[in-house]
């Protein structure tokens, strides 16, 4: 090791090399924490989706044959669950049809009204 002519070294100290490796490590942690917090929102937001969008499809079928009835969707939604249900309005002539399509914890429900009456 050479030492300048006020008797520095070349390089960096211990301490300044520990202290770049806290900084980068803290913002290491903070990024990923952010990564994963932002992952998790978008698979919630997937599943959200694909609830709205496989209700809607069940409320489709309901306008034609209205009926009560629970279950699991087909593959590769098998991880849904539905529960349909057919109701008098508070208006005459009228049917509250209605579906929950669930995954896990999350849940959507839609409802709509349709001419008829319950058998």
């Amino acid at each position: 090791m050479r030492f300048k002519k006020w008797g520095f070294s070349d390089g960096f100290t211990l301490i300044e090399v520990m202290m770049s490796l806290a900084i980068t490590a803290s913002l290491l942690v903070t990024i990923l924490y952010t990564l994963n917090h932002h992952l998790r929102v978008a698979e919630r937001h997937e599943i959200l989706t694909t609830a709205t969008l496989l209700a809607k499809m069940k409320l489709q079928e309901m306008e034609r044959s209205p009926s009560t009835v629970k279950g699991y969707f087909d593959d590769p939604y098998s991880g849904y669950y539905y529960e349909t249900a057919v109701r008098r309005s508070s208006y005459p002539s009228m049917l509250e049809i209605s579906v929950i399509v669930q995954s896990g914890k999350d849940s959507i429900r839609m409802a709509e009204l349709i001419s008829g009456k319950i058998n």
